[in-house]
Parts: structure tokens; C-alpha cells; sequence
């Protein structure tokens, strides 16, 4: 079941959330050594390739529009952020419940009307217009475990949640006492329908569930307010909320008068399942993270459909010669998963 807030966060219910993926049901994978050599063969393939400044060699793409670049603030009434939201958990987090969003949103409600534009077109990708931050897709949670599993530490560091969505991968470096915090996607809906309001619930009504197990999908509904809650109202002050492109989001944070350091930690998850992206996602990285920083990348194998995966993409990254990378985790159920750590070469 779900609640519906009003104007204070009292408590919150549960629902299920449905992790979907960029993949053709008549597609299934056979092993997990069939997956790999199926995915490494269409990483052999590489795109055409010309050359740039981050290295020798670059694919010829397709020519990419991108949205201009916003900054979202953060509204000085943080109750009315959440006036009529429906919350659920998710992960031990809060979380807005997105069927209820798109439902108010499927008559062109939101400004972009990326809502309406993709139930009529019976798609969660609509390249160069809606780039799927509706959904929460499968490899955030894997991300999210492996915070845990490899004891990632964010205090004190400077965080990007880069095609952030629902931003839990940035929410939970925040709990994790980070010094800064941005999220940046595509949509502006997203920003404001989704993003925004789940780091305000997550700092006004902390959801962590004690003693959970498995929170992917539903859990009980946590206490009205947790006595040791991780985040407060001022955990804002460390958030900044961006939608656009990735070059444009990166010309807004290089050339703004307001003070900006490169980020220690960019988190990114399903973010390489089209390769006429991997050259803007390269540089964006490249342009941002600081010179000792890590990224970390959860991607499936391969995307059926779009061509992208997470092979194709270190392939990607090694002709770049910009960037060290390493599969750290190997998720083999169902489509095989996998999380790649970034740094740059010359990193320490």
C-alpha cells in the first residue's frame, strides 16, 4: 500500500517497483559464458573511429543534440516539495512512487511532456528527448550493494550522481556524510518530479529501515522519524540539482561564478547503453573528476535494442587512453551485470 503526504511527513507505505531493461524479450542469455563472449564480440566491433583531444581515436557519430543545461533550486518550503506525493521505500530509502507522478503527468502536465510522449510510443528510450529517468533499472541496486559490500567511504568527498534519475545513488552518498552532492539528468521532469523531492524526503523523514534484508522492491513502512535519521533539512545546503546534456551540464559547472571542485567520487549507473553517447560521457568524466578521483560505472553486458554494454565501453575508454578501468564485481543471474571502477592513468 501507499500514503499520499500532504504537507508533513508522517509516514510513508510500500509498493512494488518494477525494474525493466533495454532488452527484447525474445532475447534470452543461454550461460553466463555464452553472455560474455556474445558481449565481448560486440565490443570488438567498435564504432568507426577518428580523433579528438582526449587520444588518437574517437567513433564517427551520429551528430547528438542536447538539452541546455539548468540548475534546479531547492524551494524554501520543503513540505509543498512533497504535497501529494505518494512515497514508498526502496532500498531502505524514500522514494517517490513514479506510477503515481506519471499518472498526474499523462495529460502533458510536466513542461517537457516526456510522460505522455512515452506511453504513446510504448517506450522507456527516446533518444535525445527522454533518456529513461522515470524508472529505477536494475544495475542502481547493484551499485548501491556494492557501496556496502566494498566499503566505499564518502565523507567528506564531493559526489556526482551523473544520469542520477531518482538520485538514490547520490542520496545514499549523502547518508554517507559526503561533503557535496549534485545530481544531474537529462529531464528537468525528472529533476523536479523525482529527483528533487526524494533527497527532501530522505532528509526530512529519513527512511532507513532497521534490520531489512532485501528492500529492492517493498518493505514495511519505517518509523514516523527515526531517532538516529542520517540526514537533516540542512543536507540540502550540500545538494545541487542539474538537468541538460552532459556538455552543457559541464560548461554550467566550469564556467558559473559560483565555486566548483572537481568531484572525488562520479557514481553512474546504465548510463552506456548507446555508444553515440560514449564520446559526451568520456569527456564529461574527464572534464570533471578530479585528478585522483574514482568512478564508478554499473552497466549491463550488452543492450539489446541500442548496441551499448559494458564491454563496448571499456573498449571504448582503452583507445581513449585518458582513463584505467577494472571490472570489479560480476553480477551473472539473469543478464549479466557489472561494475567498473574508473581512474585517471595517472592517478596515485
Amino acid at each position: 500500500m501507499a500514503f499520499r503526504f500532504n504537507f508533513l511527513i508522517d509516514e510513508a507505505g510500500t509498493d512494488d517497483q518494477t525494474d525493466l531493461q533495454f532488452c527484447n524479450p525474445e532475447h534470452e542469455w543461454g550461460s553466463t559464458e555464452k553472455s560474455r563472449q556474445t558481449a565481448k564480440a560486440g565490443a570488438s566491433s567498435s564504432p568507426s573511429l577518428g580523433h579528438d583531444k582526449y587520444g588518437d581515436k574517437m567513433p564517427l557519430e551520429k551528430k547528438i543534440s542536447f538539452k541546455a543545461a539548468k540548475e534546479h533550486q531547492v524551494p524554501g518550503d520543503l513540505n509543498k516539495v512533497l504535497e501529494n506525493k505518494v512515497l514508498e521505500t526502496v532500498s531502505g530509502l524514500y522514494c517517490i512512487n513514479i506510477s503515481a507522478v506519471e499518472m498526474t503527468c499523462v495529460d502533458g502536465a510536466d513542461a517537457e511532456g516526456i510522460v505522455s510522449k512515452s506511453i504513446s510510443s510504448h517506450s522507456d528510450l527516446i533518444p535525445g528527448f527522454y533518456e529513461g529517468g522515470l524508472k529505477i533499472w536494475e544495475c542502481t541496486y547493484d551499485l548501491i550493494d556494492y557501496f556496502s559490500e566494498a566499503e566505499i567511504q564518502f565523507t567528506n568527498k564531493t559526489v556526482l550522481d551523473l544520469g542520477c534519475g531518482a538520485g538514490l545513488l547520490g542520496i545514499v552518498a549523502l547518508r554517507g556524510d559526503a561533503e557535496q552532492v549534485h545530481f544531474q539528468d537529462y529531464n528537468s521532469t525528472v529533476i523536479d518530479e523525482i529527483t528533487l523531492p526524494n533527497a527532501v524526503a530522505n532528509c526530512v523523514g529519513e527512511g532507513r529501515r532497521k534490520g531489512s534484508g532485501d528492500a529492492k522492491k517493498t518493505c514495511e513502512p519505517p518509523s514516523k522519524r527515526p531517532k538516529n535519521a542520517k540526514c537533516s533539512p540542512s543536507a540540502l545546503s550540500k545538494c545541487r540539482f542539474l538537468s541538460g546534456g552532459w556538455p552543457e551540464v559541464c560548461q554550467l559547472l566550469l564556467s558559473s561564478n559560483r565555486p566548483f571542485s572537481k568531484y572525488d567520487v562520479i557514481l553512474t549507473s546504465e548510463t552506456v547503453y548507446n555508444p553515440d553517447y560514449y564520446s559526451a560521457l568520456h569527456d564529461t568524466l574527464a572534464e570533471l573528476l578530479d585528478k585522483n578521483g574514482r568512478v564508478y560505472l554499473a552497466s549491463k553486458a550488452h543492450y539489446f535494442g541500442v548496441g551499448g554494454g559494458i564491454y563496448l565501453f571499456e573498449k571504448f575508454i582503452e583507445e581513449r587512453k585518458v582513463f584505467r578501468s577494472s571490472i570489479v564485481k560480476t553480477i551473472d543471474q539473469g543478464l549479466q551485470r557489472c561494475i567498473m571502477e574508473m581512474a585517471f592513468k595517472d592517478s596515485s
